[in-house]
């Protein structure tokens, strides 16, 4: 039965976007998302508004152009190829996206009060984590998170399942202003890989499972089967795991923001699960990690 928090790829694009997820559309407040396609030598011109925008290469390389000033984004050649650079536009202005030879691009928004100045951060800058251990290792790239990049309420972040692990575990919610969770919608955006080849699976016979369920008085009920170009929809309630099948790496890009007080991510554990976390301490990080081989943690 379709859920209106699932989105399979193709049943959310507007124009040039393959995947368009704003606050309208998603019903809630803040946090947007758009992927963007584009042939070699093509371009679009867009107006940040009331957002501030991340523009992250996901396959391929570009340039974004703001205010007379532009920027070249090196790009990567797939999500599985390390953490990449990125552009960062801030609220109301004018902005260029165009690439010579043609990609796929994350266009990542929230809502701003405050704005910051136009930039270019480097892939060397972007922090790489490895979290967790065992068959719930993962490697995180922190890229615009409130220790890592100044903003105004946008958290992103990447992360890589190996084929056969389980990541955003133990299932957790933030959902609510206080003192250990902050109130933050999130979008999870995915695309799968053959494990191994460092190729992301473009006609979608791998794929994944990604869980959010809610509490009592707030219920939400989701189990989804997500292929390359999916989107999951977090307005609240507990998520994860996400658990990619074995044979196939996941990778998924995390965007959030929220209408609480203050740019910070605060997390509560299901109860339940939470005491898995201590299970960590006597195991190893996946040796398959950190992917690419090349990349440093």
């Amino acid at each position: 039965m379709p859920d209106e928090n699932h989105l399979p790829a193709g049943t959310a694009g507007d124009g040039p976007f393959t995947l368009a997820i704003t606050p309208r559309s998603a019903g809630w407040h803040a946090s947007s998302l758009w992927v963007l396609e584009l042939p070699p030598g093509g371009h679009l011109e867009r107006e940040s508004g009331d957002d501030e925008v991340i523009v992250l290469p996901l396959a391929g390389s570009a340039s974004v152009e703001c205010g007379g000033r532009e920027i070249a984004l090196a790009g990567r050649r797939s999500v599985f190829d390390g953490p990449s650079d990125f552009g960062y536009v801030g609220r109301g202005h004018a902005f260029t996206v165009a690439s010579r030879g043609g990609g796929r691009f994350a266009l990542c928004g929230a809502r701003a009060e405050t704005e910051f100045p136009f930039r270019h951060v480097g892939a060397a800058q972007v922090p790489v984590e490895l979290r967790g251990a065992g068959q719930c290792s993962r490697q995180v790239h922190n890229f615009a998170m409130t220790d890592t990049f100044a903003a105004d309420s946008i958290l992103a972040c990447e992360v890589i399942t190996p084929a056969g692990n389980w990541s955003s575990y133990p299932s957790h919610k933030h959902d609510e202003d206080t003192e250990h969770e902050s109130a933050l919608e999130e979008i999870y955006y995915f695309e799968i890989g053959e494990a191994g080849t460092r190729s992301v699976d473009l006609d979608r016979r791998g794929f994944g499972f990604h869980r959010v369920y809610g509490t009592p008085d707030r219920p939400i009920d989701l189990l989804a089967e997500v292929r390359t170009g999916d989107a999951v929809l977090v307005p609240h309630g507990y998520h994860g795991p996400s658990v990619a099948a074995p044979g196939y790496d996941m990778y998924y890009l995390n965007v959030m923001s929220g209408t609480g007080a203050g740019r910070s991510w605060r997390i509560v554990d299901d109860p339940d699960h939470a005491w898995i976390r201590q299970t960590w301490r006597d195991q190893d990080i996946d040796p398959r990690l950190p992917l690419p081989r090349t990349t440093g943690a």
